[in-house]
C-alpha cells in the first residue's frame, strides 16, 4: 500500500491544482516501470476479428497471444463520445455525465454538441474520475492523442484532444509537447486541415500512431490512451462489410503493427501493455425514421417562414437512437403516453423507452436530469433517425445504402472488439461478453491504481 504520507501529498497535490479527489483511497503502489497503450479504433466492430475477409494478421496475433473477448457491449446510444467517456472512467454515462454525443438544452431549445468539446473542459463534463485522473494522482505519466473528452485535461502530461481547429492542440492539449512534435518533423500543422477533408481520417490515423512512437520512445509515459478514426468515416460512407470497410480494417491492423514495432523498439518493451477496442460496431441501413415529421404533425412542432420552430417537443436524432424532449411541463405526462403509443405503431423503430428500461440502459431520465430525452427511441437494423421534420412522411427511403450506430448496444453487429496483450497474460484466454465499463478497471489493475466506484471489473490479472 502506499504510505499514509504519499497519500496525503497525492490528495495535498490535487487541492493545490484545484482538482477534486473524488474520495480516492490509498491504493497499491502504482507499477512505474510499465506502459499501457489504451487504443480505440472508432467503428471496428467485434465481428471483424471472425470474418475471413477482414485482413487484420495483426489484431488477431496479439488476440492469439494474450486474451480477447467474445463481445463486448458498449453504451447506449452507441455513439463515439458517451463511449469514449465510459472507457475513461468505467461507469455508465448515467454516473459520468457524457450522455451521448449531443443534447438539447431546454431553455433555449437548441442542440449543444459535445463531439469534438466545442462547448466544455473534460472537467466542465465529466463527473467521475478517469483512469487518467488516478493514474496521475498516484504519479504515473499520462497522455492522450486524439482522445475524447479531453479539453484541457490537466492530469494528463502530453495531450493532443480531439478537437480539429487549426490551434486546438496549442489552445487546450499540451504546447510544448506539439512544439517537440514538430520539431521532430511530424506534420502535426495538417492536422486542423486533414480533419476538413472527407479522406483525412488515413493521414490523422497514420500520425496518431506516429505521436504515440515518439511517447513511447523518447517519454515512457505509463498510460497512453489513443483513438483511431478512420474506421468511422468510412463505414458511415458505404456501410459495414463493404469493399471500403474491409481496406480500412485493414488499414487499422497496420497502425496496430505500427504500435507493435514502436513498443518492440521502446526501453519498456518487455512491460508494456496493449488494449485493443473499439466503441461500438456499426449496422447497415436504408430507411430514415422522421420523428420530427410526426410531432409537427401532432402540433407540437411549429413552422415559421419556412423553418421548423420546437415549441411542445423535438427529437434529436443519434444515428440508430433518437431522444424525445418534451418542453411543455404542464403535460409531459400525457404527452410521453400518447407519444409512446404513436412511436410503437412507426414501421422500424425497435423500442420506446421511457423511466426504468432507461436507466436498466445506464442512462439517466429526463426528470433526474434535464439533459436528457423523456423518450428514448431505438431503431431497428436498416433503419436509422433524422431530424428532418419537412414533408408527409415519416419513413423514407435514402438514395443509397449507408452505415450508422446508436443502437441498443446487446446485438452482435454492435458489439464492440476486446483485445488485451502484453507479459502474464495467458495466450489463447477467451475472456466472454464483457463491458465496455471493465476497460477502466482493467487498466487500473494492470498499473497497480485503484479506480474507486467504478461499475465494471478487471478483465485480466497478470503475474
Amino acid at each position: 500500500m502506499l504510505p499514509r504520507r504519499n497519500f496525503v501529498l497525492v490528495l495535498g497535490v490535487l487541492a493545490w491544482l484545484g482538482l477534486p479527489n473524488w474520495g480516492l483511497a490509498a491504493s497499491e503502489v502504482p507499477y512505474k516501470d510499465r506502459t499501457v497503450i489504451l487504443v480505440s479504433i472508432d467503428g471496428l466492430a467485434n465481428f471483424y476479428l471472425d470474418d475471413p475477409r477482414a485482413d487484420i494478421p495483426t489484431i488477431r496475433r496479439l488476440a492469439a497471444e494474450g486474451a480477447r473477448a467474445d463481445a463486448m457491449v458498449t453504451v447506449f446510444p452507441s455513439v463515439t463520445w458517451c463511449a469514449h467517456a465510459t472507457l475513461s472512467t468505467g461507469v455508465w454515462p448515467n454516473r459520468h455525465g457524457v450522455l451521448a454525443n449531443d443534447y438539447i438544452d431546454r431553455n433555449t431549445k437548441q442542440k449543444v454538441t459535445l463531439l469534438c468539446d466545442p462547448v466544455f473542459d473534460k472537467d466542465q463534463i465529466l463527473q467521475t474520475p478517469t483512469i487518467y485522473d488516478v493514474a496521475h494522482a498516484a504519479g504515473l505519466v499520462t497522455a492522450g492523442v486524439l482522445w475524447p473528452v479531453t479539453r484541457n485535461a490537466r492530469t494528463l502530461h502530453f495531450s493532443a484532444p480531439d478537437m480539429p481547429g487549426d490551434t486546438a492542440w496549442s489552445d487546450f492539449g499540451t504546447p510544448a509537447w506539439i512544439q517537440e512534435l514538430k520539431a521532430a518533423g511530424l506534420p502535426v500543422d495538417s492536422h486542423g486541415r486533414w480533419c476538413r477533408e472527407a479522406g483525412g481520417g488515413v493521414p490523422r490515423d497514420w500520425l496518431y500512431v506516429r505521436m504515440a512512437r515518439q511517447l513511447l520512445l523518447q517519454h515512457q509515459p505509463n498510460l497512453i490512451m489513443i483513438h483511431l478514426v478512420e474506421p468511422d468515416h468510412v463505414q458511415h460512407r458505404t456501410g459495414p462489410r463493404s469493399d471500403d470497410a474491409y481496406w480500412c480494417a485493414s488499414y487499422s491492423d497496420d497502425r496496430i503493427r505500427d504500435l507493435v514495432e514502436a513498443i518492440a523498439s521502446s526501453p519498456r518493451a518487455k512491460s508494456t501493455y496493449l488494449v485493443i477496442v473499439s466503441d461500438h460496431g456499426f449496422f447497415p441501413f436504408e430507411k430514415v425514421i422522421q420523428p420530427n415529421v410526426l410531432l409537427r404533425q401532432a402540433g407540437l412542432i411549429s413552422v415559421n417562414d419556412g423553418k421548423p420552430v420546437p415549441e411542445k417537443a423535438w427529437c434529436m436524432s443519434q444515428g440508430g437512437a433518437a431522444g424525445i424532449y418534451i418542453f411543455d411541463t404542464q403535460q409531459r405526462d400525457q404527452l410521453m403516453e400518447q407519444l409512446r403509443q404513436a412511436f410503437q405503431s412507426v414501421e422500424g423503430i425497435q423500442a420506446v423507452l421511457t423511466g426504468k428500461e432507461v436507466e436498466a440502459l445506464g442512462q439517466k431520465t429526463g426528470q433526474e436530469d434535464p439533459r436528457c430525452p423523456d423518450i428514448w427511441l431505438a431503431a431497428e437494423k436498416g433503419y436509422s433517425f433524422s431530424e428532418t421534420s419537412t414533408g408527409d412522411e415519416v419513413v423514407t427511403t435514402r438514395s443509397g445504402l449507408g452505415g450508422t450506430h446508436g443502437y441498443l448496444p446487446d446485438q452482435p453487429d454492435m458489439w464492440a472488439m476486446c483485445v488485451i496483450w502484453g507479459p502474464g497474460i495467458k495466450p489463447g484466454t477467451r475472456l466472454g461478453k464483457v463491458q465496455i465499463v471493465d476497460i477502466a478497471p482493467t487498466i487500473a489493475t494492470l498499473l497497480g491504481v485503484e479506480l474507486p466506484d467504478a461499475d465494471g471489473r478487471a478483465l485480466v490479472k497478470p503475474n
